[in-house]
């Protein structure tokens, strides 16, 4: 019986540490960048959209904005296409970008499948819808790397109709280009240029990391928190490099922008939104504008 009050004090203490922080975001915009394993393991997908939909539930404003690229490789070697890469960049002729963008509308419907059986209203919807993610197409180092695009320009009208009408956008990442040709974008660009556009409180890059590394093959160097100096240091340093340094890059750059913060958490583990979000600790890495209010208190 002990053990039982012992439990349900737990429950009742970690709500009280929540509150301060629903407090503080309420009806405040957040940006979730969904991809990586949380996105092909089923159990982990919907505990991703669980935390999202219990972000809205309590008053914060989500969007989603997510990836497919395992998927899109998959199908593409299901239907016996040759992949051509440059740079290490996947070439995305039109035969590929057709396919792409099926797979992406695909996921896409399936997040809000999950969403609506949660009992919130959700909308999917890509960057075309609206004409809201417009690009310039995208070279790398100069090499024509076909329909992959560059977002020029965010017009957030449909995303804002949509969270004023309490839907939960779900956004995949195609845009348009000046004369109406569709392109594929970086999950990661299209949710840092619609954080910026929507003046996002936060933006949140679910990954398959735990997060950013001092020394990235030693698991206690993770950094909790870092600043915009701190992040620029890091990199002029050659500590951060891989795939990591576009992501940080990125995260910089939303700083730079406006969005208040930025977190990179570790998709992989359960509810990682809601411990990050919810809990003093964290568990991810947040980066921050250099003059805001830390709340990291050195006990991680």
């Amino acid at each position: 019986m002990d053990g039982q009050k012992d439990l349900e004090l737990q429950k009742a203490e970690v709500l009280i540490e929540a509150l301060p922080y629903i407090q503080k975001f309420n009806r405040k915009i957040i940006v979730v960048k969904y991809g990586g394993s949380a996105m092909v393991d089923e159990d982990l997908k919907r505990k991703v959209i669980e935390d999202v939909v219990l972000l809205k539930l309590v008053g914060f404003k989500p969007i989603i904005v997510h990836g497919g690229g395992k998927e899109i490789t998959k199908w593409i070697d299901k239907v016996g296409m040759d992949t051509k890469f440059v740079n290490g960049l996947r070439v995305t002729d039109e035969p590929t970008m057709e396919i792409a963008e099926m797979v992406l509308n695909k996921v896409n419907k399936s997040l809000v499948k999950i969403v609506e059986e949660l009992g919130v209203k959700a909308c999917g919807i890509s960057g075309k819808d609206g004409a809201m993610l417009q690009v310039n197409k995208k070279y790398s180092n100069g090499e024509d790397i076909g329909f992959v695009g560059e977002v020029k320009n965010v017009d957030p009208s449909i995303i804002y109709t949509l969270l004023e009408n309490d839907f939960l956008p779900i956004i995949c990442p195609i845009g348009i280009d000046d004369d109406f040709n569709t392109y594929n974008i970086n999950a990661d660009d299209a949710a840092c240029a619609i954080a910026t556009a929507v003046n996002a409180e936060k933006l949140a890059f679910l990954t398959d990391i735990e997060g950013v590394y001092k020394d990235p093959s030693d698991k206690s160097t993770l950094i909790s928190e870092l600043s915009l100096d701190e992040a620029r240091a890091l990199i002029s340093d050659g500590f951060i490099g891989g795939g990591m340094l576009p992501k940080l890059n990125n995260c910089i750059d939303a700083i730079e922008s406006g969005v208040s913060r930025v977190h990179i958490l570790d998709g992989r583990k359960p509810h990682c939104l809601l411990l990050e979000i919810f809990t003093n600790k964290g568990i991810g890495t947040a980066i921050l504008n250099n003059n805001a209010e830390r709340f990291y208190n050195g006990d991680k």
